[in-house]
């Protein structure tokens, strides 16, 4: 199956997908059919601070279109945050969009988490991501989530972590885990492997970015189908 990125949300984590979805496929003997279009950032992030979803959502509906022009069979949203328009983007959608959120609250049940404490921008945060953890249950720093979300997108538009940011996303996590009682922390914004990769956190991190990849590579091997996604099997 030819699988169509929506990238440029931003450049790094579009990166990281192309590395992992890559080593997914090559893992497994496969060949990879894969088309990447590039999305504006602060278009993104203008209109998910002002919740316009549906001005993104006929921007990510052009790009859409022209991932079906190159012969794709189906098309994904390479940020969390950027699902902000899932809905309203699927209504439009040339192709099947495949979610990034969806399948992580049954991932989470699996996995014998209870409560995942939540990291990523301010509206997934805030939501919960996007209200869709339903199965298990769910946390953030409320007090402290415009500093966390403009920290989120600081790293995420520079495509590169400081020392300080990722101190601060780093002790986020952390203070989840303690104070709230999470069982993992989760990396529910695409960008944050900037500032986690390598970290030795002494808490359990999930990056959401492998789920959304493990079912992108099961589609381009053909192990599941678009059907299995829109039943959630």
């Amino acid at each position: 199956m030819h699988i169509g990125l929506i990238g440029g949300i931003g450049v790094a984590a579009t990166v990281v997908y192309y590395q992992r979805l890559t080593a997914a496929i090559e893992a497994q003997g496969g060949a990879l059919e894969l088309t990447i279009v590039h999305a504006n950032v602060h278009e993104l992030i203008k209109n998910n601070l002002a919740d316009d979803r549906e001005t993104q959502a006929e921007i990510y509906a052009r790009l859409i279109d022209r991932l079906a022009a190159a012969g794709c069979d189906c098309a994904a949203i390479t940020s969390l945050g950027g699902h902000f328009c899932f809905e309203e983007t699927e209504a439009r959608s040339a192709l099947p969009l495949i979610s990034g959120v969806t399948p992580l609250d049954d991932f989470f049940v699996e996995q014998g988490i209870k409560k995942a404490g939540i990291l990523g921008t301010r509206v997934v945060m805030r939501t919960r991501l996007y209200g869709q953890i339903n199965k298990t249950g769910a946390t953030a720093l409320d007090d402290y989530i415009e500093h966390l979300g403009q920290t989120y997108q600081d790293m995420a538009v520079a495509g590169f972590c400081t020392d300080e940011q990722r101190a601060t996303l780093v002790n986020a996590g952390a203070r989840m885990v303690r104070d709230q009682g999470a069982d993992a922390v989760v990396l529910a914004g695409t960008d944050l492997n900037l500032a986690f990769n390598g970290q030795n956190t002494g808490y359990r991190v999930i990056d959401a970015l492998d789920v959304h990849v493990d079912q992108l590579a099961k589609l381009a091997l053909g192990v599941i189908t678009l059907d299995d996604v829109k039943t959630g099997k």
